[in-house]
């Protein structure tokens, strides 16, 4: 291996260590990740406040990662199971039904069957998951045993229904469907109707539309207020339109939402060549109501400074075919063309009025405009 070969594979792994490393830092820096989850964490809760959890069982499971939520499923049902199991086998030795208290042959035991711990266990499982008894079955001997079997078997459904609705429940949430929802991975800002605009790229990847679907968006900053009170996460509304209306969009297919940047804009004052050196996050929100399911669901992502390119718009990626059937070409969905765009809004701006005043001065000529010559008259009369 010559030295040539050595320098660069030693500038491919500094490259490829130094975008590694960029991209652990923008994942930190994120409040929301690209995939839409939230990176925040909350810290010194009080005691009592983490009792609110335990109240709230029925969202708190469903909020738990599938590892968590699974190994509360099986130790629900085990540990009901053993329970009940423990319960079964002293009814059993209460009663003296055991072996090891030699039974006469005329003695009726609660339970048939039950020879010790594992056969109580086994009664337990039998009785919790079917009403069909074969081997051991409960007799009229012990109200004490009749009562536990009513109680066991009311406790068995609530827990089945419980566990079994809960693991339902995750499976259908709606935030599955957001992941069939995409967006651009970058953001752009060029003209679009003789208007400076932001545009961003937002994909349906399922043919089931997001029924009355609205866009909107917010812009994160670091902000002093005139007191000199440092707000962090300084939340600024950023509306998105579509030309085809902000509500009930007809989503089936990929549509550009763009921000027009007017004075009221919070990107007003950002140019072409200070834009990287901008400290925000754009927060993009999609809310619509899932129709399979009617039910509602949120999809989000970011984009940082650094991935809106100024100067650039979104190729085309919908066609025509032969068959007369439209074509969405999802390889050139995030792909963008330099196109030529102002510095910044306020130089569109200035142009504009530039022109509106340099026009209001021109003078027009009316041709319908025809010259009459008055003659006058020299006598004077008294």
């Amino acid at each position: 291996m010559d030295t040539l070969q050595l320098v660069r594979m030693f500038k491919y792994f500094r490259n490829h260590f130094v975008n590694r490393l960029t991209e652990c830092k923008r994942r930190r820096s994120r409040l929301v990740s690209k995939d839409g989850r939230c990176n925040i964490e909350f810290g010194n809760v009080e005691e009592q406040s983490r009792f609110v959890f335990l109240i709230d069982i029925w969202t708190t499971i469903l909020d738990l990662k599938w590892r968590y939520q699974m190994t509360i499923f099986i130790s629900a049902f085990l540990g009901s199971w053993f329970l009940f199991g423990l319960l079964w086998y002293i009814v059993a030795y209460v009663h003296q039904d055991l072996p090891e208290f030699s039974p006469s042959a005329n003695h009726t035991p609660c339970v048939d069957n039950i020879n010790g711990l594992t056969s109580a266990f086994l009664f337990s499982l039998e009785t919790q998951v079917t009403i069909g008894y074969g081997f051991r079955c409960v007799t009229e001997q012990c109200a004490m045993a009749i009562f536990l079997l009513i109680f066991q078997s009311i406790l068995g459904v609530v827990i089945n229904s419980f566990m079994c609705g809960a693991i339902l429940a995750k499976i259908s949430r709606p935030k599955r469907r957001a992941k069939t929802i995409t967006f651009s991975k970058n953001a752009v800002i060029s003209k679009r109707g003789g208007k400076l605009c932001l545009l961003i790229r937002v994909a349906n990847l399922r043919k089931s539309l997001l029924i009355g679907s609205h866009i909107y968006g917010k812009l994160l900053k670091t902000t002093v207020t005139p007191e000199g009170e440092t707000i962090i996460l300084d939340q600024v509304s950023v509306d998105f339109v579509v030309d085809a209306g902000n509500e009930n969009l007809f989503f089936i297919s990929p549509l550009t939402i763009y921000h027009v940047i007017d004075k009221n804009s919070p990107f007003f004052h950002m140019a072409a060549d200070t834009i990287l050196q901008q400290e925000f996050e754009l927060l993009v929100f999609l809310d619509g109501t899932v129709e399979s399911t009617s039910a509602t669901c949120q999809v989000r992502t970011s984009y940082l400074a650094e991935e809106v390119l100024w100067g650039y718009r979104f190729a085309p990626i919908v066609s025509k075919t032969k068959e007369g059937k439209y074509r969405v070409d999802f390889h050139n969905f995030s792909k963008t063309v330099e196109v030529e765009t102002p510095h910044c809004a306020f130089c569109l701006y200035n142009e504009k009025d530039a022109k509106a005043k340099a026009k209001a001065k021109m003078g027009y000529e009316n041709l319908g405009f025809q010259l009459q010559e008055v003659s006058e008259t020299t006598d004077t009369k008294m």
